[in-house]
């Protein structure tokens, strides 16, 4: 299974929603908290290529975008491919 890296904050209601549909999935992440880590956040921001808000998911090193477009692959049936790479 590849990496999932999921930067969120402590207060986002999508975040929630994205840690959510991974749990159902039974996959693990880890969850990066850039509350309060302003390089931290500086760094999220660069590896999605610009993308302030949060969550910014990454699978395998590829960013996926936020909670919206994680839900759009699932529902599209392309996010089950994404995590069973290398499984």
């Amino acid at each position: 299974m590849p990496e999932i890296e999921i930067y969120t904050t402590e207060v986002c209601p999508y975040c929630v929603r994205a840690k959510k549909l991974f749990d159902k999935k039974g996959v693990s992440y880890t969850e990066i908290d850039v509350s309060t880590d302003d390089g931290l956040r500086q760094y999220m921001t660069s590896r999605a290529g610009g993308r302030r808000t949060v969550p910014q998911i990454f699978i395998g090193g590829v960013h996926v975008g936020g909670c919206d477009d994680l839900y759009d692959l699932d529902r599209a049936g392309k996010l089950d491919p994404l995590l069973a790479v290398g499984a």
